[in-house]
């Protein structure tokens, strides 16, 4: 199970780094550190798992939002 989910982890962080649309990777991220926690708490480590849920997932992922909604995008011509 968990060699599953760390194959996942990989997965999705290459996934971030390949996407063009950054919404998309930071989407990814968000399973990302989802998928980190859960690996987290499934090695008895509940503490470290909240606090990458919150952070990771929650606030990291709000303000990677937030910035990119704040920004431009710039077409390419």
């Amino acid at each position: 199970m968990i060699i599953f989910i760390l194959i996942i982890i990989i997965i999705m962080a290459i996934f971030a780094l390949q996407f063009k649309n950054l919404l998309n990777a930071v989407i990814a991220l968000a399973v990302f550190s989802l998928l980190l926690s859960l690996i987290f708490y499934l090695l008895h480590a509940p503490d470290v798992a909240i606090a990458e849920a919150a952070v990771g997932a929650g606030v990291a992922t709000t303000l990677f939002v937030v910035v990119i909604s704040k920004t431009k995008r710039k077409e390419n011509e």
